[in-house]
């Protein structure tokens, strides 16, 4: 029997130089060429991984990532509106109305055809790694080991495997700089 299986992934490096393009409204800023490195090594990644689907956030950072791993990785992708960085008026209750659908729907999909992965940013992963048992002193560590204090780097990703009733979550990749 296949355990429910989802990748929750960071974005790969945007250029945070685009003072012009809001970072939290779409399309926000494009991926630099090292973002576009990033998304291959983790392409090849999900692709040994066996990921069936991927889900991405609207923002160009997130479906251009996406589209890069969907390509390696032989998969369709589709966009998703839940999955949208936090925005300045939301609080944490509200990202998980808009989120928590999505991971639902990305945790059955993985029962029938196999890993799903969710394209996102880091603040919508570290409440979501939260809510799915990661003690808040393991969340800290992470997201002090990374930029912009998130839980992981760019183009990184946890696995979060359902096993009973909880979550066995690891930080299963981060891209070679």
């Amino acid at each position: 029997m296949m355990l429910p299986t989802v990748y929750l992934i960071r974005h790969a490096t945007p250029d945070w130089s685009r003072t012009d393009l809001p970072y939290h409204v779409p399309p926000g800023p494009p991926l630099t060429p090292q973002g576009e490195r990033e998304a291959e090594q983790l392409g090849l990644y999900l692709r040994k991984a066996g990921v069936a689907e991927i889900y991405a956030s609207p923002l160009e950072r997130c479906r251009r990532t996406a589209q890069i791993v969907a390509g390696l990785a032989g998969v369709s992708m589709q966009n998703e509106d839940g999955l949208a960085e936090w925005r300045p008026e939301e609080k944490s209750d509200d990202i998980h109305v808009r989120f928590r659908p999505v991971w639902e729907q990305a945790r059955d999909a993985s029962l029938e055809s196999g890993p799903v992965a969710l394209v996102t940013h880091g603040g919508p992963i570290a409440l979501m790694l939260a809510e799915l048992g990661l003690i808040p002193e393991a969340l800290a560590h992470y997201k002090k080991l990374f930029d912009r204090n998130n839980p992981l780097p760019p183009a990184g990703a946890w696995k979060a495997v359902q096993n009973g009733s909880g979550w066995q979550l690891s930080l299963s990749f981060a891209p070679e700089s």
